[in-house]
């Protein structure tokens, strides 16, 4: 058995290989880590690898005896998790360099589950640094490149947790989505990736960048998998109190076959503007007609405070984040700047040194917005306009069940192209994050590829409508039938 014998089996697959002995969870994971090993000298999409951990795992799940009534939902799957998901006795640096040292106590609730339904967990993959960033380039220990391009970038924040799923070193990893951290990186590896409504799944041990708007979410290589692993980790968590009171999301709640044409597909006017790039916008709109010479119900819908989202989001996520990293300083845990220094010092040299440029850009910025007599201007001003840009999304699903989108504006880009300009860079999740200022599910799926670049198509749904939602993209993925990436070894051109 090597790697391309399994690109394209899916949980279920895996899981009756398994039953009928055709081959173990051993001879599973030794392959990925060969895949790995193969592949992370390019693409740098792992910042620990726990191949002792994972092996030892695997053979305590062989030597279980369990019938097939009880065969967990996902035995013997491997799994990558995104460095700032707290996964016992492995690190938790969050991208960052203070937080280097750092090994997680305990696991987050979502890990638990995962490991009671199964997994093997084979490391921690890289990220922007706390989730700030859209390219992977903001990482304190080296970017992550496009597997599908080594030159590109794969996005961001949760480029390694994607990378490593799109080049086939992992079939399944978690990811954190604040403003489009989860769909971004999907629609630029070419692969499924979701965003919950916002308290489906629990945040316990999910590091704090912005508590409102953070989210967990799956990135497979195909919606089924998706749906398996939502399965798995939805679901009210008491230790959580942002987690909504609502039961784990069920296959069940799916809509039957038939019922799916009956689906209204809205097309938001603000999404599809001049400076979207035309391989996107054309694709999407291909798409479109599909489902409309299929019989779907098709409208077009205005959400008109789009324009505002990006300004309000980086007000409100940046002054909770200013809050939420006001703990790095040098005292309790990570990096500290040693030295003869007073107290003030020590945190200005420990946090000056410890976070990287983006970090400090976000902490300044946002903790000016709360600062004492710019709180009304900025803070409540910003929240305000999150409050109709929900307004608009619940106004836009009284007309249609699934708005349809494209995922960003623009192709994976280069190194460095947006990264010497800030704006230009935040502008890449100018479709991701109304989306998640209004806490509503998204799903990123490969619609097809533009000079062997994967184009991101969204969809999203009203709150706690993903059994629609998943059902919908099932359905889309199946039409379509685009192939699933599968990258091969590549000497790189230029280093960075």
């Amino acid at each position: 058995m090597n790697i391309a014998d399994l690109r394209h089996y899916s949980i279920e697959e895996y899981k009756k290989a398994y039953r009928s002995k055709e081959f173990t969870p051993t001879a599973v994971t030794r392959v990925f880590f060969d895949r790995i090993r193969e592949l992370e000298g390019d693409i740098h999409a792992f910042l620990a690898i726990d191949e002792e951990g994972a092996m030892k795992r695997a053979r305590e799940l062989e030597e279980k005896k369990i019938s097939d009534t009880d065969f967990p939902p996902l035995y013997g799957i491997p799994i990558a998790v995104k460095d700032n998901i707290c996964v016992k006795g492995l690190q938790a640096t969050c991208g960052s360099r203070i937080l280097r040292n750092f090994v997680a106590p305990y696991d987050a609730t979502v890990v638990e589950k995962l490991k009671k339904a199964g997994v093997i967990i084979l490391g921690k993959t890289n990220m922007d640094e706390f989730a700030m960033g859209s390219s992977t380039e903001n990482s304190g220990y080296g970017p992550t490149r496009n597997p599908l391009d080594r030159e590109r970038v794969p996005g961001g924040s949760s480029g390694g947790s994607a990378a490593c799923v799109a080049a086939l070193e992992a079939p399944l990893s978690l990811g954190s989505d604040t403003g489009g951290s989860v769909r971004q990186p999907a629609a630029f590896c070419g692969i499924v990736g979701l965003r919950p409504t916002y308290g489906r799944v629990s945040r316990y041990g999910l590091v704090s960048f912005a508590s409102s708007l953070d989210q967990i979410g799956p990135l497979t290589r195909t919606v089924d998998d998706c749906i398996t692993l939502f399965e798995v980790i939805s679901g009210q968590d008491e230790r959580d109190s942002t987690c909504a009171p609502y039961p784990p999301f069920s296959r069940n709640d799916i809509p039957k076959d038939e019922e799916i044409p009956k689906i209204r597909i809205g097309i938001p006017n603000e999404y599809f503007t001049p400076g979207v790039d035309p391989a996107i916008s054309g694709r999407i709109r291909e798409v479109i007609d599909l489902l409309v010479n299929k019989g779907f119900p098709v409208i077009n819908v205005s959400l008109p405070h789009t324009d505002f989202g990006l300004e309000s989001y980086y007000i409100v996520a940046l002054a909770e984040a200013s809050s939420n990293l006001a703990r790095y300083d040098g005292v309790l845990y990570g990096f500290r700047k040693e030295g003869s220094f007073t107290l003030q010092e020590m945190y200005t040299r420990t946090r000056t040194e410890g976070f990287g440029k983006e970090v400090l850009r976000r902490i300044v910025l946002g903790t000016y917005s709360l600062s004492s007599g710019y709180y009304d201007e900025y803070y409540l001003k910003g929240m305000k306009v999150r409050t109709l840009v929900r307004k608009d999304f619940e106004a836009s699903f009284q007309n249609c069940d699934l708005l349809l989108t494209p995922v960003t504006p623009c192709l994976p880009f280069r190194f460095g192209e947006r990264s010497r300009d800030p704006y230009q860079m935040y502008l890449a999740d100018v479709f991701t994050i109304p989306s998640a200022m209004a806490g509503i599910p998204g799903i990123s799926l490969n619609c097809g590829y533009q000079d062997h670049l994967p184009i991101g198509l969204q969809i999203l749904s009203a709150p706690f409508a993903e059994g629609k939602l998943l059902g919908f993209a099932r359905y889309l993925e199946k039409l379509l039938s685009i192939p699933l990436p599968f990258p091969e070894k590549m000497p790189r051109k230029e280093s960075l």
